[in-house]
């Protein structure tokens, strides 16, 4: 016998109705339980998605109204960082700054110029670039929604961002050092954030900035004459 001819079947007992029935049963229960497997998994998704969408929107709604943390909030001054040990013209630094969960960017510009910022946009706290080839002095720049910060001053220059950078205050040790020493609030000038940071507990620092009332503490009483 070649191995393509195969012996005639054995002639057996006819179908069982009952074990068809119980075939046709398992076969239903099965396509059942794999249609109600499936419309879990569906729904599972779309819960995750909304969650996960209804987060990044309310994460936005915050950041816009000034609900989450943002740089600068703080009240009290932060401890100096070294940022870099150099930091010639035309390069920058990825850095935390006050606090490790705080990105932050230093640049040196082409004339010298030491300038920090914050590294999360105000729009959706995405992460800012510098980009060094985009004009004399580069420009920060966040690629998610096309945000673009003035290098120099740290103000919206395009995209959707609502307020410039919170900046970084920097300075520069004899030895090239850079150091950051405090933050400053988006559009906040650099004396007000000082003297904010400053308060009380810094008399001496707040005489040298020229703060409104610094010194007057334990001053005699003046007696009108």
């Amino acid at each position: 016998m070649s191995v393509t001819e195969q012996p005639p079947p054995h002639p057996g007992p006819g179908p069982n109705p009952d074990d068809a029935a119980a075939a046709d049963a398992a076969v239903a229960q099965l396509r059942d339980r794999i249609s109600a497997d499936s419309l879990t998994t569906r729904r599972d998704y779309l819960r995750i998605v909304a969650t996960v969408s209804g987060g990044l929107a309310i994460g936005g709604v915050g950041v816009a109204a000034g609900i989450l943390h943002r740089h600068g909030d703080s009240e009290s001054l932060p401890e100096p960082k070294k940022v870099t040990d150099q930091l010639g013209p035309g390069q920058s630094v990825a850095f935390r700054f006050p606090g490790e969960d705080d990105r932050a960017l230093a640049v040196r510009l082409a004339d010298g110029s030491l300038v920090g910022y914050s590294a999360v946009c105000t729009h959706l706290a995405c992460g800012v670039l510098w980009r060094k080839e985009r004009g004399p002095d580069g420009e920060l720049y966040c690629p998610c929604h096309e945000g673009v910060f003035d290098a120099r001053t740290g103000e919206v220059t395009a995209g959707p961002p609502p307020r410039p950078l919170p900046r970084i205050l920097l300075t520069e040790q004899a030895d090239g050092s850079v150091w950051a020493v405090a933050t400053a609030r988006s559009g906040e000038q650099a004396k007000d954030a000082l003297c904010r940071q400053f308060g009380d507990d810094h008399p001496l620092e707040s005489a040298s900035v020229g703060c409104p009332g610094a010194g007057r503490a334990g001053a005699p009483e003046r007696r009108p004459t």
